[in-house]
């Protein structure tokens, strides 16, 4: 019996492993992972004879997906043990103890246990050479390019004799608020949505096109440190110190919180833990628990490893917050691009020290795959303990009279018919004058990364709109002061911001004024490329289809959007208006005397100068860096030992060049 019931265990935590792993789509808690985890090594330690060769104790999290390569770290990327309760720290302690037969109080560095991507950071040097996820914890995957787009880790550190080597080990993670705007931005594009930050970090980071992961709102914290030469540390605090000291963002140095605690015995450890807990709903990130390690490395080396886990430390996590209510209706929302979402309006409740009265459903598919209806009773729980998420409907609770939604076919706005694509998950309203769809296009048309009109709120907009002072974008630029003034609550101060702010707006570069158009698909960078192509408005709004497919990373289906919008003669007409009433739109300038303009260049390999230098190069000689390989890339740039760049640009039959060869142009 104990055989079989191993060999099940083996094979059911194999699959939940490749799921959060590689797949980065969980199918259980933590907690019910833990559980069974517990139970597989708790059988493993009682029956002599199973069969270990490839049980999941006996190795790390995951096997690398194959698109990427591999490498492997010099020091192998250990995982904690786990426990869900104080009266575990207490245990922990005591077995820490009784290895080192000493009674004396142990001093433990702690701090927050972060739910993210585990990531090594290379350093030779003091420059950032490398980036590798844990893998299975001997061979990781090569995310380099990726991981050196998140703005906070330092490319070169901040050290006068910097060490010969430095692995730095940490979580790459995405902050709560950032996490529901990426999650509203997916379903507003009829994308898939992540389950919870970690979701979302881990499926960025894992992107073959850099330029994807460029465009998320990634962090990284330090904690820990692999292999290292030229510098030499005492206690896991000195680690913590000179992450400060030579630039690498840790917890310890972060202006948002900082909760790294040296604790004297374990008391003090419980301590911190419950403060911690207290403190989880309103920490900017999300956390599962807290790390233990003892903080002198010396008594660490003492104390070596047990199985696939160091002995010297360990995770005391927190149980899930999870709550039970009632759905009393569905009801639609309707956002900037007609993304019709279903919310679920619950019976309120606490869930986290927060009281939750809705959840989003995202679409029809979700609804269905859940099974959920009107008048069932629900778990629920915060997603990243941010957005509400309905995990499952309590069967035994579901009322007779319990009805199943399905989708209007008409707009509950503005009652236009809804339509559907073929390949998308979301309903739409296509109405473009549809009020919903009018009043988020106009709060995104001001955000700050678009035409930055800082004092025009969400529900100044809501007031204007239905006072119909406002209805597209060019009417801002045709409201006066008694306008503001004619409204309720405001005052000749706020109206006198209101129109100083629109008038300090008509200053725009040309790629946010195309982003702020809100046309479908096309975010920041895509605005970005669009404006280096195009250069001006007037060339933008003639484009055609054939015209946009050759911009740098636009394809037919966005192309095809992009290329409907500009056919829309009202829509273009809302550009010239905004011109006569004082848009001025800054043109981008292209430098036409460089060597390279008008050539488009990647590379890869280890060149003989730096990869940042070799970008320099060909930017400051008029030549495009693309993020990836295709049929618009000019040339290759090949150093030694390169990737799969190489084999893919031959089969396209892109020019390959060495560095000498690309001086030799210029």
């Amino acid at each position: 019996m104990s055989k079989k019931r191993h060999e099940e265990l083996k094979k059911i935590i194999s699959q939940h492993d490749y799921s959060y792993h590689v797949l980065d789509r969980p199918t259980i808690t933590d907690y019910e992972y833990d559980q069974l985890y517990s139970e597989l090594l708790s059988l493993e330690a009682k029956e002599a004879g199973l069969d270990l060769s490839d049980s999941p104790s006996q190795r790390v999290g995951a096997a690398p997906l194959a698109a990427f390569e591999k490498a492997a770290h010099r020091v192998p990327m250990l995982s904690l043990s786990n426990s869900y309760s104080p009266e575990d720290i207490a245990d922990f302690d005591e077995r820490v103890k009784k290895f080192l037969k000493s009674e004396d109080d142990l001093e433990y560095l702690c701090e927050p246990k972060f739910d993210g991507l585990s990531m090594e950071l290379i350093y030779e040097n003091g420059h950032f050479v490398r980036a590798l996820t844990r893998g299975d914890g001997t061979v990781g995957e090569d995310v380099t390019q990726g991981i050196r787009t998140i703005k906070s880790i330092p490319l070169k550190l901040k050290a006068k004799n910097p060490p010969a080597l430095l692995e730095v080990r940490g979580e790459v993670l995405m902050f709560k608020q950032d996490f529901a705007k990426l999650n509203e931005t997916q379903q507003e594009n009829g994308q898939q949505t992540f389950a919870n930050p970690r979701n979302a970090a881990a499926g960025s980071v894992r992107q073959l096109d850099s330029r994807i992961t460029a465009s998320r709102p990634l962090r990284f914290f330090a904690y820990a440190l692999g292999a290292v030469d030229g510098v030499e540390f005492k206690t896991q605090k000195e680690i913590e110190d000179y992450f400060t000291e030579v630039g690498i963002p840790s917890l310890q140095n972060s202006d948002e919180v900082n909760l790294v605690r040296v604790a004297q015995g374990p008391l003090a450890v419980i301590d911190y833990y419950h403060e911690v807990e207290s403190l989880r709903p309103s920490l900017p990130f999300d956390i599962d628990g807290i790390v233990i390690k003892v903080n002198s490395l010396r008594v660490q080396d003492d104390l070596g490893l047990v199985a696939r886990s160091p002995r010297w430390a360990t995770a005391a996590k927190f149980k899930p917050e999870q709550a039970t209510t009632v759905i009393e209706d569905i009801v639609i929302q309707v956002g900037r691009t007609g993304a019709l979402t279903p919310v679920a309006i619950m019976t309120p409740v606490k869930v986290g020290g927060v009281t939750v009265t809705n959840a989003t459903l995202h679409n029809q598919d979700e609804i269905d795959r859940k099974g959920v209806r009107i008048g069932d009773t629900v778990i629920i729980q915060r997603a990243g303990d941010v957005i509400p998420e309905v995990v499952s409907f309590v069967e035994d609770k579901r009322p007779k009279n319990s009805k199943p939604f399905v989708m209007p076919t008409h707009c509950p706005v503005c009652d236009h018919p809804v339509q559907k694509m073929e390949e998308e998950v979301v309903t739409r309203c296509v109405n473009p004058l549809c009020i919903a769809v009018v009043k988020e296009s106009l709060k995104h048309f001001v955000a700050r990364r678009a035409m930055n009109i800082d004092k025009v709120g969400d529900r100044l907009i809501e007031t204007l709109v239905d006072h119909k002072l406002l209805a597209k974008f060019s009417d801002f630029y045709r409201l006066k002061k008694e306008d503001i003034l004619s409204l309720d609550r405001q005052g000749e101060k706020s109206a006198e911001n209101v129109i100083n702010s629109i008038e300090n707006s008509k200053k725009p570069t040309l790629a946010r004024f195309i982003f702020a158009l809100g046309i479908r698909f096309v975010g920041e960078q895509t605005a970005k490329h669009l404006a280096d192509h195009f250069l001006t408005i007037e060339n933008f709004v003639k484009s055609t289809e054939e015209e946009l497919l050759l911009v740098p990373e636009i394809g037919a289906k966005v192309a095809k959007t992009i290329g409907a919008w500009t056919a829309n003669p009202d829509l273009v007409k809302e550009i010239h208006d905004m011109q006569k009433l004082g848009v001025q739109i800054a043109n981008p300038i292209r430098s036409q005397e460089g060597a390279l303009s008008g050539k488009s260049f990647l590379i890869t390999g280890t060149l003989p100068v730096k990869r940042d230098d070799a970008k320099d190069f060909i930017e400051k000689n008029g030549g495009k860096i693309m993020g990836s390989v295709s049929a618009k890339l000019n040339y290759l740039v090949v150093g030694d030992d390169p990737g799969s760049k190489l084999e893919k640009a031959q089969g396209l039959g892109v020019t390959v060049i060495s560095w000498d060869e690309l001086q030799g142009m210029v």
